[in-house]
């Protein structure tokens, strides 16, 4: 059975390469061009957040350019399952935050409020989650590739 967990997650990553190559190459159109914010979407996020039934909930969050998800979560120290989510996102009309839709079976949507490289979650009314550990509830972009400090010159 351990090797089917091993298959299993590998598969997972697989899966999340690959669609991690495809979004560079979708991304390269010019479809999201009249919103920047939609246009720099596009990637894996990663993420831990807080579970009260568990030590936390693993997440990552591949944002694809023709607005279709998949979401990954695990629940840490409660089991070694992964649950699988897919469906499409839309932004909100002001382009602060992000709204995940899942096709069917999964939760009710979810949002994120768009900060950069991140994605904030927010709780089921779209605000801001203020309780203790609200610094948690964040999932960090992980595809960037950041450009390396010349400054020092090449030799």
């Amino acid at each position: 059975m351990h090797a089917s967990k091993q298959r299993n997650h590998f598969f997972a990553f697989l899966l999340l390469l690959i669609i991690s190559f495809n979004l560079k190459a979708a991304f390269a159109k010019d479809e999201t061009a009249n919103n920047p914010k939609t246009l720099n979407l596009s990637g894996l996020y990663f993420g831990f957040i807080p579970c009260d039934d568990c030590q936390g909930i693993k997440t990552t969050l591949a944002l694809n350019a023709n607005n279709s998800y998949v979401l990954l979560t695990q629940y840490a120290g409660k089991s070694d399952r992964e649950f699988v989510e897919k469906g499409k996102f839309n932004i909100s009309d002001n382009g602060e935050k992000l709204v995940l839709t899942p096709k069917k079976g999964g939760i009710d949507q979810q949002q994120y409020l768009i900060d950069d490289d991140m994605l904030v979650k927010l709780d089921e009314e779209g605000n801001r989650i203020t309780k203790d550990g609200a610094d948690r509830y964040i999932l960090h972009r992980k595809d960037i590739v950041k450009k390396r400090d010349d400054s020092h010159g090449s030799h």
